[in-house]
């Protein structure tokens, strides 16, 4: 994915351009005592090909209920697993054309904010609240911009992501991260991270 994005704090946060890869297969790590959570801070303007995908999708941004914090039972942590590398298994990675964006689910072929979404959907279909289910956007250790499905549970903020099989809690991955949706509605997008008063203004071209 390909965006161009100004950012503004407490405004408009830039989303970065959001590429995808593979990686290898693994296991869910043990999360106890991994309990900090995601902070969150500020509104953020949720990003344009989102905001596309919520028009056509409308059912995928609604909010289904529940408890926002799912208990980390074997078998929802089974559900994780078998969501997280089947689907990493079966769509095959594709970038989005230059100067294109698209969010989709159930593609034969995405990058990774297909996979997150189609992860998301899968998980709601097998009970999992949507607000236990977060879109995130972040940037990899080598400054592409990324997508993943944050999943909220009782052992802490659990990351999904197509890079990996294996599921890790946010602190122990290789992600800087910049906005989420928020717990209270799908269709709102949050800044990450410790809050700041005054207003910044920071021009990027990704």
């Amino acid at each position: 994915m390909k965006l161009h994005s100004i950012v503004i704090t407490l405004a408009f946060f830039a989303v970065p351009s959001v590429t995808m890869a593979a990686g290898p297969v693994g296991i869910l790590r043990d999360v106890r005592g991994s309990m900090q959570r995601i902070q969150e801070s500020g509104f953020a303007l949720a990003p344009y090909a989102f905001a596309k995908f919520c028009r056509s999708n409308q059912e995928q941004c609604a909010d289904t209920g529940g408890d926002g914090i799912v208990e980390l039972t074997d078998d929802r942590k089974a559900q994780l697993l078998s969501v997280n590398s089947g689907i990493n298994r079966t769509v095959r990675p594709v970038n989005d054309a230059d100067g294109s964006d698209e969010w989709s689910i159930d593609v034969a072929s995405g990058d990774c904010e297909d996979y997150a979404l189609t992860k998301r959907k899968h998980l709601i279909s097998l009970g999992w609240p949507s607000g236990s289910l977060r879109m995130a956007v972040a940037r990899t250790r080598s400054g592409e911009g990324h997508a993943v499905l944050v999943a909220k549970t009782s052992a802490g903020d659990l990351v999904l992501d197509n890079r990996f099989s294996e599921i890790k809690p946010w602190k122990k991955t290789d992600l800087t991260w910049i906005m989420m949706q928020s717990q209270k509605s799908p269709r709102i997008w949050v800044k990450i991270g410790p809050s700041n008063d005054r207003p910044t203004f920071v021009a990027n071209q990704w």
